[in-house]
This record gives C-alpha cells, structure tokens and sequence, in this order.
C-alpha cells in the first residue's frame, strides 16, 4: 500500500462524486460521475466527506519521509498496509546524532483512535524487530518456514503498535551509545518519544509500553521517566504488560528455581537418577532449596528477601545450578533449547541470523533485515544489521566491555511497585516451557514487592486463563484455544503463566498473548472472560472432532460450554 502527502501546499485532489442529472433518473441510466476538485493545506482536513475518510492521519509533511509502501516488502506477497518506518532523535538539540529506528502501524479498529502500544525485545541489545518478525507484527517468518505469512494475532488488529530498536546501538539506531543505566535509558527514550510525537501530531495519546526477558528492566524504567516527567500531552501512559521478564536478582530467578523445573518437566529433561541427585545436593549447599521452600509463599514471609551470592563471582562456579542442568540436557537432546523446552533437533533456520548456541544459518544465507532491499523498503540506513549487537550499550561513551547495566532490578529498587501504584494496570507473565526465566523465578520476585499496600499476592495466581475458541484461515499462523493457563490480579497487578509457551510468549502462544492485550487495553475485564475476542465477528465454539463429541457429551448432561459461556 503506498502512501503519498495528500495535497501539499497548492497540489489539488479530485475524488469522482455522483452528479445526477434528472433524465437520466428518469431513463434509470447509471449516474455520470463528475470530479470535484479541492484544495487541501497541509494540517488542514478535506471539506468533501469522502476525500477526507481517505485520508490517513498520521500522514502530514513531517511523516512523508517516513511512508512505507505495504505492498513492496521483499518476500511477502501481501500488503501489510499502512506503515511508516525510520530514525527520530532522542533530544531535541540540533546537533543531535544519536537515533532510535522505529517501525510503526497504525490499525483501523476504531477503539484505538488515539492510543499508541510500543514494544521492546530485550537483550540487553537486542532488536524489537526480532518481536516485529517473529511474534506480534502483521507478517511473521517463523524459523523453519518457508516465507512470511500474515499474522491475524497481530496486535496492530487491536491498537495502533510501534517496534523501536532501542537504546542507541541497537539495529539500524544511529549514534555512538553513551548511557551506563536504565535510568539514562529512560531519558534517552522519553526525548525520542516526544520527537514521534511531535512529527506524527499525536499529542495526549495513550501511551502502553510492552516487552518480554530483558524488557523486564526496559519496561518499568521507562514507564518510570513517562510517569516523573508529568506530562500528559508527551507521555500519557497508562499501563504496562511484559512477559518472561527478568525482573530481580538474577540468582534468585534462574538459580534457586532450576532443581524444582527439572522435576516438574522430568519426563521433557530426561536426566538420569545420578545427575539429579547430584543437582540436588547442591541446591541444598548452596541454599537454593531453603529460599524456595520458604519465600515461594502465598502471602510471603516478611521483606525484603536476602540477597544470594552472585554463583559466578567463585572462582569455579560451585552454585552455577543452572548451567549444570543446561549442558546435561544439551547431552540428552543436542537441539535442547533454553527459551522453548520442548524442541528437539534439528535446529531451524531463523531469518535473524543467530544469536545464540545452536542457532543455525545455512551457508550463502543473508539474515533479513541485513539485505539492502529489506533495508531500503523500510526506509532504514545501510547498516550490518544483527539481531543482538556486539556493541555494548551499557558501555558509556567508550563502549568499555567491562561494563554492564548498573540499576538494580526494577523489583529491588522499588521502579516496579511505583509503576504498578501509578498506573494500577500492570500484567506480568511467563510461558511454562520457559527454561530461561522460569515462572516461579517471576513469582519469586514479586513476592519481594511492595505495592498498593501489601508485599506480594496473597493467594496463589491460579484463576483459569480462557483463550476464546476461534476459526483458523491461514495455517501458516496458529493458536491455541480453551484453557490455556493460570492467572491472578492482585491490587493493580496481574499475573499470569501459559503452560505451552516458552519465551517468546506472543510467538509460541498468539491467542493467548492476544488476551492479555485485550486486557491491557481495557476491552475485556479479565483473562477468564469466556467472551469471544473484540475483534472476533459471529460465533465460534470449535469444530474438532474431539470437541464435537465433548460437546455431545456435555449436552447429554445439561452443560454447554463454547465461545459464548
């Protein structure tokens, strides 16, 4: 779909309109379609009601540069609309250098008339494209597959939705990365906000931050600068929703959880009686079993939980729990996968190049969004795009590979509980299959959170989360429906777990995702609403034939349960 200004300065539009004249009325011949012409001034809407219904919003004199043609992606032989993509700085200094790339989409459902969701991938460094291609955009080219498919859990059918490749260093962003912490993040982010703000006239929006694994820091910390700055017109959020996040002490999330993960997915991991003997030994030297069995609780013990020792500040790793299990598993299953605990090989091929052990490129293969007519379709400079930079972004000024992010856990320094009390609209979850940050890691963390009052949820999060029963037409993008995990909401917090999902919830589990965007956006009142998607038209309660002779057999005993329960 290709977008060009509408009228700049003294360029006229014509649309046809219906002048009918009496005798051909009275010989009921078609009517002859007369042009009116009009001008339109930039900023300025059409008089004619018809022109301007044709006209897009977002498109003005600051925005045409950005105008993405829908229907001229490399590979994907479907329009994916309206879009626009490129680089805004993040200060308003003119002799800014530094740039964040943004991909964004506005969607035609009515209820999302002034309202803007943004997500993040994570890293840290890692490129929300990957989110764009993978999870949540209108295309997605999932690895193993042979081209893009359209993606009718794209969030864009819900809200309008930008992808921003941040912080500087990331992807196609420009300029040389200078920040240490979330909080200079923060900033960073907020001063390119307001520039898309400005170019894209969108004052007063709505403003809901997304984003999973290292968005665990991402999201609060710039929710956190959206809240500070105070300012409705820029930066009117409204709430927040991460899945898989990395929230707290590292330890406590990936350590003290592993030897009880294992067991619960025993039959998945396959290890031998020896080995986890063995990992359960150390669990219990190194305190794992202790802290789990007493701060997984529901209320919690009294706060804050200690600090564990970090297992690879030892000179040998003795507490590294974690990646004991990693490389046994690697031994049982080579195609063991961290993010997705079910995969087994072979490895597949993924179109954003590899990041991590095991991913796999075949030999003369060009990652996607690294071919320049990728890049110059989305309007992005040439650039050796990786899904993950090298660059630290965490580096300051000199790029220093010494360094990391400095801020503590949005869960430890209390970013998190001043989110969640600002907004009182907050959801966290995580995908069961999810070796990485496995969900009693996440709980562990907000059971070490203050909001609203209380430390952490005082009843276990364990409500039905119901996914609508729904037609499939394209099989290339699928998901599941019914009863596909567990869910509670506590004083402005839900929390919620998918038991086939991994980490990349959107991607492995779209139905699901889907739901709690609904939730976040206020268009359902809770993740066990039985109702059938917003955007779902007509009635759909399954058609399988496993589901026919449940329903047969429900009937016989005077239940019914479907789409409409």
């Amino acid at each position: 779909m290709k977008f060009s200004l509408p009228c700049l300065s003294a360029l006229l539009c014509v649309a046809s309109v219906a002048a009918i004249n009496p005798a051909d009325k009275a010989f009921g011949r078609a009517a002859h379609k007369k042009p009116v012409i009009e001008k339109r001034h930039v900023s300025e809407p059409f008089k004619n009601p018809v022109l301007q219904k044709r006209a897009s919003k977002f498109l003005n004199a600051n925005t045409e540069k950005f105008v993405v043609n829908g229907s001229a992606i490399p590979d994907v032989d479907f329009d994916i609309g309206e879009s626009y993509a490129g680089l805004l700085p993040i200060s308003d200094s003119p002799d800014e250098t530094r740039e964040l790339f943004f991909w964004f989409f506005p969607s035609s459902n009515p209820l999302a008339a002034e309202e803007i969701t943004i997500w993040f991938n994570g890293g840290p460094g890692c490129s929300s494209l990957s989110g764009l291609l993978t999870e949540n955009g209108p295309f997605t080219w999932e690895a193993g597959t042979n081209a893009p498919v359209q993606n009718p859990y794209t969030w864009v059918n819900l809200t309008n939705m930008m992808w921003v490749e941040q912080p500087v260093g990331v992807g196609f962003s420009q300029g040389v990365p200078n920040i240490t912490n979330e909080v200079e993040l923060g900033l960073e982010f907020i001063g390119f906000y307001k520039s898309f703000v400005d170019a894209f006239d969108v004052h007063g929006y709505s403003v809901y931050l997304t984003g999973e694994s290292y968005g665990g820091y991402y999201v609060p910390y710039i929710a956190d600068a959206f809240i500070n700055a105070d300012d409705t017109d820029y930066y009117n959020i409204k709430g927040v929703a991460i899945n898989d996040p990395i929230l707290g002490d590292g330890t406590a999330q990936q350590e003290v959880v592993v030897v009880p993960f294992v067991e619960y997915w025993s039959n998945l991991f396959f290890l031998n009686e020896t080995f986890m003997d063995a990992i359960r030994a150390k669990a219990d030297s190194c305190g794992y079993t202790d802290y789990y069995n007493k701060y997984l609780q529901f209320p919690p013990p009294p706060g804050p939980f200690p600090v564990l020792p970090d297992p690879f500040a030892s000179p040998n790793y003795t507490c590294d729990v974690f990646d004991d299990v990693y490389f046994a598993a690697l031994e049982v299953n080579p195609c063991f996968n961290i993010y997705h605990i079910t995969d087994t090989c072979p490895h597949l091929y993924s179109q954003l190049g590899i990041v991590n052990t095991g991913d796999y490129l075949p030999p003369g293969e060009v990652v996607y969004f690294n071919r320049s007519d990728v890049q110059a379709a989305i309007n992005a400079p040439p650039t050796n795009w990786m899904q993950c930079t090298d660059t630290n972004v965490f580096g300051g000024a000199t790029d220093n590979q010494s360094l990391s992010d400095t801020s503590l856990g949005p869960a430890q320094d209390g970013v998190l509980a001043h989110v969640i009390e600002s907004l009182n609209n907050t959801i966290i979850g995580v995908g069961n299959l999810d070796f990485l940050l496995a969900p009693n890691g996440t709980l562990i963390a907000l059971q070490n959170v203050t909001w609203n009052g209380l430390q952490g949820f005082q009843e276990y999060p364990g409500d039905d989360f119901y996914t609508p029963y729904h037609p499939e037409y394209n099989g290339g993008a699928l998901a599941g429906a019914g009863y596909l995990g567990t869910w509670g909401h506590e004083r402005g917090l839900t929390y919620y777990q998918v038991q086939l999902s991994g980490h990349e919830l959107p991607g492995y589990a779209p139905g699901a995702a889907y739901r709690t965007i609904e939730l976040l956006l206020g268009r359902i009142d809770s993740l066990s609403d039985t109702s059938d998607f917003t955007t779902q038209t007509g009635n759909f309660t399954g058609n399988s034939t496993i589901y026919k002779r449940e329903e047969e057999r429900n009937v016989a005993h005077g239940k019914f349960y479907g789409g409409d329960m």
